[in-house]
Parts: C-alpha cells; sequence; structure tokens
C-alpha cells in the first residue's frame, strides 16, 4: 500500500500535469504569412502604395527562399490569399512553386493591398523629406491615424480610375490610407473568409504586403496601436501562427512578442533580416539638407519596405 505521502505528492504530479494540459490548447489551424520581396520601385526608393510594380531580381531570391523554407517546414496549404497586386501576387507564386503545391486555389483579393499612401505614390523618399521635413514625413509613415495627402482625383494613381479596380464599388477605393484605415480594410476580409477556413482547421497561407500583415496581426496578437506601428516584418520569411479552436494564436516556440507566430529559417538569418527592415525607418535629419538636396546614408533610406 502506498504511504499517504507518496499518494500526494502522485496526485500533485497529475494536478500539475494536468494544468500543463489546460494551459496548452491544441492546434485546430495554422496560418502563416509571407510578406513579398523587393520590388522594383523599393529598389529606387520610391513610395509604392497602391502602385502596381514587379519584383526586383532581389526580390524573386526573397520570395524563392521563403518557398524553399515553406517546403522544409512540410506545410501543406489548402489555400492562399494574396493581393491585387503583382509583387504579392508573384511572391505567392514563387512560394508554392518552390514548395510543390502549384494546385493550391489562390484567392486574389484588394482588401489584401498594400497601404495607399495617396499623394506621396511615385514620389522619390529623399526627395519628400526635403519638401516636408523630416518630422512631417514621420508622422505619416509610422502614425497609426494619420494618412498622408489623399491622390490627385483621376491622376493616373487613383484607384477610382484604374482598370485593375473595375467592378469594386469605387466608394469603397481610398484616396490614401494611414495603417488604421488598412486595418479596418483587411478585417472584413478575414472575417468573411479567412477566419471560415481557419475554423474548418484548414492551413492558410497569406502573401500580402508589410501593412496588410501588420493589420491583421493587430488584431490576431491584440497589439497595442502604438506598438504595432513599430513591429517588423521582413520580406520573403514566413510567419507561421497554430491557432486553437478559437482562432487565438498558440505562442510558438521562439516567438518574440508582441507576435505569437515564428518566422521560418535560421535564427540568425530572421534576425538579421528584422534588423535590416528596423534600420531602414529612418528619415533625413534637417541638417542634412543642402540646396534643397537630401544627402542621405543609404544604409538608412534604402527601399523603406515596410511602408510599401
Amino acid at each position: 500500500m502506498m504511504s499517504p505521502s507518496l499518494l500526494s505528492l502522485l496526485a500533485l504530479g497529475l494536478s500539475s500535469v494536468s494544468a500543463l494540459q489546460v494551459s496548452t490548447p491544441a492546434q485546430h489551424a495554422k496560418l502563416v504569412f509571407l510578406r513579398h520581396g523587393q520590388s522594383t520601385w523599393n529598389q529606387l526608393n520610391l513610395f509604392t502604395g497602391w502602385v502596381d510594380v514587379p519584383l526586383s531580381e532581389l526580390g524573386v531570391e526573397e520570395a524563392t527562399a521563403g518557398g524553399q523554407e515553406l517546403k522544409k517546414a512540410g506545410l501543406k496549404f489548402d489555400v492562399a490569399y494574396t493581393s491585387l497586386l503583382q509583387r504579392a501576387q508573384e511572391t505567392c507564386r514563387i512560394g508554392l512553386t518552390e514548395s510543390e503545391q502549384l494546385d493550391v486555389t489562390v484567392v486574389k483579393d484588394w482588401r489584401l493591398n498594400e497601404r495607399h499612401y495617396g499623394a506621396l505614390q511615385g514620389k522619390d523618399k529623399k526627395e519628400t523629406v526635403a519638401e516636408f521635413g523630416e518630422a512631417q514625413v514621420k508622422v505619416w509613415r509610422r502614425s497609426y491615424d494619420v494618412p498622408p495627402p489623399p491622390v490627385e482625383a483621376g491622376s493616373k494613381y487613383d484607384a477610382k480610375v484604374d482598370p485593375l479596380y473595375a467592378g469594386i464599388d469605387p466608394s469603397t477605393l481610398p484616396e490614401c490610407e494611414c495603417l488604421k484605415d488598412t486595418v479596418e480594410r483587411c478585417l472584413p476580409l478575414w472575417d468573411e473568409q479567412i477566419a471560415p477556413a481557419l475554423q474548418r482547421g484548414e492551413t492558410v497561407l497569406v502573401a500580402a504586403h508589410g501593412n496588410s500583415i501588420r493589420g491583421l496581426l493587430k488584431f490576431l496578437d491584440g497589439i497595442s496601436e502604438d506598438e504595432i506601428t513599430g513591429v517588423e516584418i521582413p520580406t520573403g520569411i514566413p510567419l507561421v501562427y497554430h491557432l486553437d479552436k478559437e482562432l487565438r494564436p498558440i505562442p510558438a516556440e521562439g516567438c518574440i512578442a508582441p507576435l505569437c507566430g515564428a518566422f521560418l529559417g535560421d535564427a540568425e538569418a530572421v534576425a538579421a533580416a528584422a534588423a535590416k527592415v528596423a534600420a531602414q525607418t529612418a528619415v533625413a535629419k534637417p541638417e542634412e539638407a543642402a540646396n534643397s538636396a537630401v544627402k542621405l546614408d543609404m544604409a538608412n533610406m534604402a527601399a523603406l519596405e515596410q511602408d510599401n
């Protein structure tokens, strides 16, 4: 017969195991985010937003590496979602090709587009800082709820006259957006299509843009308005989320707050990519301007991909 003390210890151990099981919900679905690689306009240091430009050679390489990581991880998708912009679509296609999943259904939806940069679209970022000043450009780029000036009505960058958006109610198409607007644009797609797929236990790929992905992460991880503007998403590196039946994120091993998902690949390479994106947020300082020209360190004013 077991002694009372041994029985107590055994009961305590069973209680601990039971508590651990309760605190670790079972995985129900997987959601993978893949941010598009460098575009040709990122390379030229231009504000891009909704302008439909292709991937650069580096962007193709980044998307290819991301697809190879998907294959290594053995991820098998039931459905993929991407934007109407070719740089995201091409990233999605390359990712599925490299992971040998070309038969996966791909849904293309404008609500996953990058943030609309309004009148800044097509402008050189250095010249924009010279024209409006460092402080103003920083507010437009990194505040949560302050949009840039609207695009000129009827211009080549106005989505309302772009054939790509024919058939979409013009009143829903933005003239400019802040991150708050982008979040509010993305969430209806989540409610209508992405969440139902996940509730069915499917594995879903979202190949999109820095700000549309950031908007979904804000909702998914419950990130505050102040904190989400500082969240950096490296290009071409898959970000994997495991979700329970309530579609709540299960913190992954190696995740870094405030995100509950984990990036695939070598930890040092992921950290270096994140640091590179973070370094790209710098803007010119007023004293760097001379004769209306802004001279910037290219490491600080490389393509600001988190905004594109």
